[in-house]
C-alpha cells in the first residue's frame, strides 16, 4: 500500500560549444556542438536529479556534486544518476515515473530517445517504460532556437510504501 507520494520538478541549463562532445540521456550524439559544463553536461540527467532530489528536499545537483569539486570533472553525469538513485532506495522511496523534455533546436533528437530512456531506466533502477523523454524546438526564439544552449525540463513521481 503506497503511504507518500512525492513530485519533483528539475531544470538545467548549458551554453553550446565547440570542441565538446554532445551527451544526452548518455548518449553521445553526433553534432558540431557539444554542451559546456563542469561534468559531462548532460542537461536531461541533471535535470532528472533534480527533479528527483527536488522531491525529496534534498537539495540539487550543485549541492551534491559540486562544480568546485575537482572529482566531478568530465563525470558521467549516469553515474551520478545512479548515486541519486541509491540515495531514494535507501531511504524507501520508488520512482514511479520520470517526464522530461530537451528545449533544442538542432540536432534532431528522435532517432536517439529510446537509448536515452534505457540509459536513464539503466541508472535509476527502473524499467525504462516508467522514463519519458521528449524533445521539442522553440520555433527559432531564445538561446535554445538560436543554438546558443540547450535546456531540460523533468518531473518525477516518487512513491513510498507501508512495510
Amino acid at each position: 500500500m503506497i503511504t507518500d507520494i512525492r513530485v519533483g520538478h528539475g531544470y538545467d541549463v548549458h551554453r553550446l560549444v565547440e570542441g565538446r562532445k554532445l551527451i544526452l540521456g548518455g548518449v553521445e550524439i553526433p553534432h558540431t556542438l557539444g554542451l559546456l559544463g563542469h561534468s559531462d553536461a548532460d542537461v536531461v540527467t541533471h535535470a532528472i536529479m533534480d527533479a528527483l532530489l527536488g522531491a525529496l528536499a534534498l537539495g540539487d545537483i550543485g549541492k551534491h556534486f559540486p562544480d568546485s569539486d575537482p572529482a566531478y570533472a568530465g563525470a558521467d553525469s549516469l553515474k551520478l544518476a545512479t548515486h541519486v538513485s541509491e540515495l531514494l532506495i535507501r531511504s524507501g522511496w520508488r520512482i514511479g515515473n520520470i517526464d522530461a523534455t530537451i528545449l533544442v533546436q538542432a540536432p534532431k533528437l528522435a532517432p536517439h530517445i529510446p537509448a536515452m530512456r534505457q540509459n536513464l531506466a539503466a541508472a535509476l533502477s527502473v524499467p525504462a517504460d516508467r522514463i519519458s523523454v521528449k524533445a521539442t524546438t522553440e520555433e527559432k526564439l531564445g538561446f535554445t532556437g538560436s543554438q546558443q544552449g540547450m535546456a531540460a525540463h523533468a518531473v518525477c513521481l516518487l512513491m513510498k510504501e507501508s512495510i
